[in-house]
């Protein structure tokens, strides 16, 4: 993600850390519910020999019901990236037939989910919403959404090929993504320079400048293993190679620790056991005081960082830049750090306005103009032709004037094919994040996976959906 509202440590485009209250009744008999997970199962397997998979969505047909509703129409639009509030009101200035009337809610790992999923069940969620990517998988199989494929199926050719491959399942357009931000690395440039430190290009050179870095200022830190969020660990595995999640015929193959992973896990226990990064809460007040104090002078963050960065720290402006992520052999290569996408509510009755102004949120210069001139967003833009409009709206003097947009644009091309996100993200990411808050103690990153794996095998199995692997 995510970009969100305040203080850093408190919005960034984190994960979902709990599971979103599931909205099919436990209290189904067996049979039927095994029959509707195999269907889910079936709908998301997407982008892999999936043909068979065959029938329609339910939300197709009521999408039709609802695609003429009376004009003007107000729509209910629900988010927290930021920047929506301008986006909504930039919207209204422009359009007369539509207007929206927009709720700022939690980010989703504060109880945004919870809400979303809440007002579903309810049947009252808003026509409009954001989720993010890796949580999208688990509201199309709640039911949740709407398919949208017949109305944005000429949309699609705008956006970056990873966007539109995270917002597909089974051959379907679920979503329209805002945002495909890879993940880069933020530095204190003027400590670098100071202690005459390379900007690391190899995973190699990283840990050799954090080694020199604590060898010049034994208080300081070259980066912060966040103890409260898996994300950065999934991008590095993604940047890996890794492939959590994928499919095997009608079931979900899961495998959390293959090799890429164990890769990455081994290099920062390392780091960890060494002493050489942090291991704190991305919501702590302690990493926001470390970066205050200089304690810590860099951040393996994403593009919606830059923006998060500059409201968090004024008093360094000019004092950070932004590099690509490092690599393991130099050569780019990259994952995703967050993004989000909007999505129509399931029982939505104003469906062509609900399309209407995520398009125009998503795809027009206008949109990403709103947003990213309310000077705390950067979100890199899930569609390429935005980037100028973002490049020339997002002030960079806290970046001493660099073209910080050129870099994401470079770490975005780089960014590895291939990677899906699984149906139970909430779950897996909960266990995860439940272990992650031992490794200050004799925990370790590989029993956090193992404990990510055994809780997602455990819930997929419980809601009827076969499962092979590792």
């Amino acid at each position: 993600m995510p970009d969100r509202t305040a203080a850093l440590p408190n919005h960034s485009p984190r994960l979902a850390l709990r599971s979103a209250p599931r909205l099919a009744s436990r209290s189904a008999p067996r049979r039927k519910r095994r029959r509707h997970a195999a269907a889910l199962a079936c709908s998301l397997l997407g982008l892999t020999a999936l043909t068979a998979c065959g029938g329609s969505s339910s939300s197709s047909s009521s999408s039709s019901a609802a695609s003429t509703p009376g004009r003007p129409v107000t729509i209910t639009f629900w988010g927290w990236t930021r920047g929506s509030q301008q986006v909504a009101d930039a919207f209204n200035a422009s359009h007369h037939d539509v207007h929206v009337v927009f709720e700022q809610i939690p980010s989703g790992n504060a109880g945004g989910y919870a809400k979303i999923s809440n007002a579903v069940k309810a049947g009252n969620e808003p026509d409009v919403f954001n989720v993010e990517y890796p949580m999208l998988p688990e509201y199309v199989s709640q039911g949740a959404v709407q398919d949208l494929t017949s109305r944005i199926s000429g949309l699609t050719s705008k956006f970056t090929p990873q966007s539109v491959q995270l917002t597909t399942f089974a051959g379907k357009d679920w979503a329209l993504p805002l945002d495909a931000d890879p993940q880069v690395f933020f530095y204190r440039k003027d400590v670098f320079t100071k202690y005459g430190i390379q900007v690391p290009t190899t995973w190699d050179q990283f840990r050799t400048a954090a080694q020199k870095l604590k060898a010049a200022d034994p208080a300081a830190r070259l980066a912060t293993f966040f103890s409260d969020d898996p994300s950065t660990l999934e991008a590095m595995a993604w940047q890996a190679g890794a492939a959590w999640f994928g499919t095997s015929g009608d079931a979900w193959k899961v495998g959390l620790r293959d090799a890429p992973t164990q890769k990455v896990a081994a290099y920062w226990q390392s780091l960890i056991a060494d002493d050489l990064v942090r291991v704190q809460p991305y919501s702590s007040q302690a990493w926001s005081a470390s970066l205050q104090n200089s304690q810590t002078v860099g951040y393996l963050g994403a593009a919606w960082s830059a923006g998060a960065l500059k409201s968090a720290e004024p008093t360094q402006a000019g004092d950070w830049a932004v590099a690509p992520i490092p690599s393991w052999d130099g050569n780019p290569a990259g994952g995703m750090l967050g993004g989000s996408v909007f999505v129509v509510g399931k029982d939505s009755k104003n469906v062509a306005a609900a399309v209407e102004f995520s398009q125009w949120a998503t795809t027009t210069p206008q949109g990403m103009q709103a947003r990213i001139a309310s000077g705390i967003s950067s979100v890199y833009p899930a569609d390429p032709a935005l980037v100028p409009t973002a490049k020339q709206a997002f002030n960079t003097t806290f970046y001493g004037g660099q073209d910080i947009f050129s870099v994401f644009s470079d770490a975005s091309a780089a960014i590895k094919p291939g990677w899906s996100w699984g149906p139970s993200m909430g779950v897996t990411n909960s266990a995860i994040k439940n272990a992650f808050s031992a490794l200050t103690g004799s925990g370790t990153i590989d029993q956090a996976l193992r404990a990510g794996q055994d809780a997602t095998v455990s819930d997929l199995k419980a809601r009827g959906v076969q499962v092979v692997g590792p």
